[in-house]
């Protein structure tokens, strides 16, 4: 008994009462731990977009921080090393309700929420190529912008082309036919057939810079590389050789544009754009006078300016024996009709020979496979060369 007795006096002397230090109890007053403390660089309801949000813990270290919008979406972000502070890696997109919620080590909690004002400026995107089709080995990606962009740089860092086999390719810049800014993905060769492709453009909240305004919204898509089929065109010859899988399955008599003039054709390596079907063609639209206006059947297009491959039966006498055309490059009606069903938008279409006008300017079409690897690479924002604005 005695011993039990001396064991309960001890456990109370351990633990301790209510007093103070100075109270002869021998024990320490515990304060209770301040309330979390957070500071975020975007506050307000009327936020600038077009910047990252930081996230500032006054004391302590963070465990977590989320950042959500309006919409369910997610700002990813990074915590410092030191624990302290949390920046996202995309900035705040213009128009939006944004939450923030920290924990800190400690388990506790924070919240605060702010809106970033619309944009006074909105810049978009042209894109070439629809979601989920087939394209030719030469086809590139190709964005065409509304406004113009001067932070070509902070816009390239964000877009991410992601393919099935690694493929080998860069971006470049250039001004468009239309005389807007463009952005180009080009591979280093033409593409392998049966490569898959996927393109982010995670622009929402990037600033195009001076007279460009923001990105409102984020853009993607992805396609398909189909067989390698390519054409080469000889003014020389006056035949069109169509190859698959580097042998050659046909060769059409053709008539070409008639050399040494404003109807020559274009040379160069060119890719095929788009498959028009019957269209209307008007010498007047392309600076030709009254040479021609007429309905055309089977078109497909090479240049913007208006260079086509298409059926020509008016220019029959000459398929194969001399280039007459007004820069088209011109075929019988039935061979038209079975090139038209075989070939696919991405097909690439080289003219050689003697009596061309020289290659066509890059933006004038898909231009860019006329310029070497590095010549291409130069064209990039984040490749260290001079961009023009």
């Amino acid at each position: 008994m005695a011993g039990t007795a001396l064991l309960a006096l001890a456990l109370t002397a351990c633990g301790g009462g209510s007093g103070s230090a100075g109270s002869g109890s021998g024990t320490a007053e515990i304060k209770p731990k301040p309330d979390m403390a957070i500071s975020v660089n975007l506050t307000g309801d009327q936020v600038k977009a077009g910047e990252p949000v930081k996230v500032t813990l006054a004391d302590g270290k963070f465990s977590l921080v989320k950042v959500t919008d309006g919409k369910g979406g997610e700002l990813p972000g990074q915590i410092s090393a030191d624990g302290r502070t949390w920046t996202s890696e995309r900035n705040a997109s213009p128009g939006t309700d944004y939450k923030v919620e920290a924990q800190n080590t400690d388990s506790q909690s924070a919240t605060t929420q702010f809106k970033t004002s619309a944009a006074d400026k909105v810049n978009k995107v042209s894109i070439n190529i629809t979601k989920g089709i087939t394209v030719g080995v030469a086809m590139p990606v190709s964005l065409v912008f509304d406004n113009p962009v001067k932070n070509k740089a902070e816009v390239e860092k964000q877009l991410k082309v992601t393919t099935s086999d690694n493929t080998e390719g860069s971006w470049g810049w250039f001004k468009d036919y239309s005389g807007k800014d463009r952005v180009d993905w080009r591979p280093k060769d033409y593409w392998k057939s049966g490569t898959d492709v996927k393109v982010e453009m995670n622009l929402n909240g990037v600033d195009s810079g001076p007279g460009g305004g923001l990105f409102a919204r984020d853009y993607n898509t992805e396609f398909k590389i189909g067989k390698d089929r390519r054409m080469e065109v000889s003014l020389d010859t006056k035949k069109m050789k169509v190859t698959e899988d580097g042998q050659t399955v046909k060769t059409i008599p053709i008539s070409a544009g008639t050399p040494g003039g404003k109807k020559a054709s274009w040379s160069g390596k060119m890719v095929l754009m788009s498959k028009e079907g019957t269209i209307r063609m008007d010498s007047q639209t392309v600076g030709l006078g009254d040479a021609y206006d007429k309905m055309v059947d089977y078109s497909m297009r090479l240049t913007w300016s208006g260079m086509y491959a298409h059926a020509a039966p008016w220019n029959s006498a000459n398929f194969g024996s001399a280039n007459t055309s007004s820069g088209c490059v011109g075929m019988s009606d039935a061979n038209a009709a079975s090139f038209y069903a075989e070939v696919q938008v991405g097909d690439p279409f080289e003219v050689v020979g003697e009596g061309s006008k020289g290659n066509a300017d890059i933006g004038n079409g898909y231009g860019e496979w006329n310029l070497s690897w590095d010549q291409w690479k130069a064209k990039s924002a984040l490749s260290g060369a001079p961009q023009n604005g």
